[in-house]
């Protein structure tokens, strides 16, 4: 169930100390071929941390050889030398793995504006490469979580149109700052099937558009956010871009689902699903609306199916619909029917940990689905004291 199973990869996960806790903090995932195709997307927060900088340039020939990730420190708005200690990170990688600094791929995750600790992590470079394993990739899961309580993994397995086997793996990290721009959080994903760098690229955006830019915790965006694919083509199966994008799929909306399930604080994974919209993009932007709102998020939280604040959210946007033909159910109960009143929102039972918002625009025929979750006072409490 992770980046390992396809083969023709390695990774490790160790402790190099760069958190106070003990817990292992730096992670390798190296390409051993025979291809080393590769794509990747980023936020677009403008205020890009400096791993972010430099992996965009590694990887935009299409190839990457390895990806080296620490936990501990974003070393993001750490001016030229965290540039510098990016770039010294990656050379490092490069030395120990034997291949160019500038096929290493480099991510970082933790605490914005403080320096990376590199009398640690040039050592715990030596250290992780020399733990790397063909199913080492549960450790390197471990590795990358934060202020995550679970390593999030997932695996897809088929077949191309010559019914060579292939398969796709994935390991993420994010439990909050989950409101993408292209990506979320920090994902690797791998795949033994020869697919190419250009092919790569085309179908991670597809996917990423449906699958992690609609999982929206808690609408704040990260500085670090970095999805990466890497192909090496040792399955020898050559699946079509449909094959390839259907496994794709199913993986990172897997792990996306992992994600809202380990918000920090939650006790509500709330689906947002706009459906009957006059376009998906209407679609995508009433249940962002909805699932961005903290008066919303926090009826949820209090176990209170207050509709009139579903249809407050969608009547900031400018989807196209009649306020007077707006359904809203939860819960598969129907508590506002054309814009009034419905069934009676007593009915709607909220205690279950998933919650199924539905909302009818009666304008089309295009639906999106947000997956977000409830605002608690542990979301709050940990937000709060998070830097100390």
């Amino acid at each position: 169930m992770t980046v390992t199973v396809p083969q023709g990869f390695r990774a490790a996960g160790v402790k190099a100390g760069l958190k106070a806790s003990g817990n292992p903090d730096l992670a390798l995932v190296v390409n051993d071929g025979p291809s080393k195709a590769a794509a990747a997307v980023f936020t677009s927060n403008r205020v890009a941390a400096a791993p972010v900088h430099w992996s965009r340039q590694v990887v935009s020939d299409g190839r990457v050889d390895a990806v080296i990730l620490n936990s501990g420190g974003a070393n993001a708005c750490t001016g030229p030398q965290g540039f510098q200690n990016t770039h010294t990170t990656a050379e490092k990688t490069a030395e120990v793995l034997g291949i160019s600094a500038t096929d290493v791929f480099v991510c970082s995750t933790g605490l914005i504006g403080e320096q990376l600790p590199m009398d640690k992590i040039v050592p715990g470079i030596d250290t992780v490469a020399a733990a790397l394993s063909d199913d080492g990739g549960a450790e390197a899961a471990a590795a990358i979580m934060t202020t995550d309580t679970v390593p999030k993994q997932a695996v897809f397995t088929g077949t191309d149109a010559e019914g060579n086997g292939f398969s796709i793996g994935g390991i993420a990290k994010g439990a909050g700052m989950l409101a993408p721009g292209l990506a979320t959080m920090l994902v690797v994903l791998t795949t033994d099937a020869d697919v190419p760098a250009e092919m790569l690229d085309v179908v991670l955006r597809d996917v990423t558009r449906v699958t992690f830019d609609r999982a929206d915790s808690d609408g704040c965006m990260s500085t670090n956010d970095t999805v990466v694919l890497l192909a090496s083509g040792a399955s020898g199966a050559v699946p079509s871009a449909e094959t390839f994008s259907e496994g794709l799929t199913q993986v990172c909306a897997e792990l996306a689902r992992k994600l809202i399930g380990d918000a920090e604080g939650a006790s509500h994974d709330i689906a947002v699903r706009t459906f009957n919209a006059a376009s998906e993009r209407d679609a995508e932007t009433v249940s962002r609306a909805v699932a961005r709102s903290n008066l919303f998020k926090a009826a949820i939280f209090g176990k209170d199916p207050n509709w009139g604040r579903v249809l407050s959210a969608v009547g900031t946007t400018d989807a196209v619909f009649e306020p007077d033909a707006l359904n809203v159910s939860m819960n598969g109960i129907q508590i506002c029917q054309n814009g009034s009143i419905g069934q009676d929102r007593k009915l709607v039972d909220l205690e279950p940990r998933e919650v199924h918002v539905e909302i009818d625009l009666q304008a089309g025929s295009a639906e999106a689905t947000i997956w977000t979750n409830d605002l608690t006072h542990d979301y709050v409490h940990e937000n709060s004291a998070y830097s100390s």
